[in-house]
């Protein structure tokens, strides 16, 4: 990402929970997209109210931050 938002998490922080976040996938592919990236546009979203449809264009697409939140449900 190239602008930092308020709901951010550090990279220190994200280490903590990102082995959790990977075990939850089950088909193992090569991820393209960095899961924090994803994982920050999911905090944005809880933060903000906003609509997935209005996540800004700095972090990745709606549907792709939708579907890994869906995963936590």
């Amino acid at each position: 990402m190239s602008y930092s938002y308020p709901s951010d998490i550090s990279r220190e922080q994200f280490d903590k929970i990102k082995p959790q976040l990977e075990s939850m996938r089950t088909p193992p592919r090569s991820r393209i997209i960095d899961l924090y990236d994803i994982f920050c546009g999911i905090l944005y979203v809880l933060k903000s109210g906003c609509q997935w449809r209005m996540l800004p264009k700095d972090f990745p697409k709606w549907r792709t931050c939708h579907y890994y939140f869906t995963l936590m449900e």
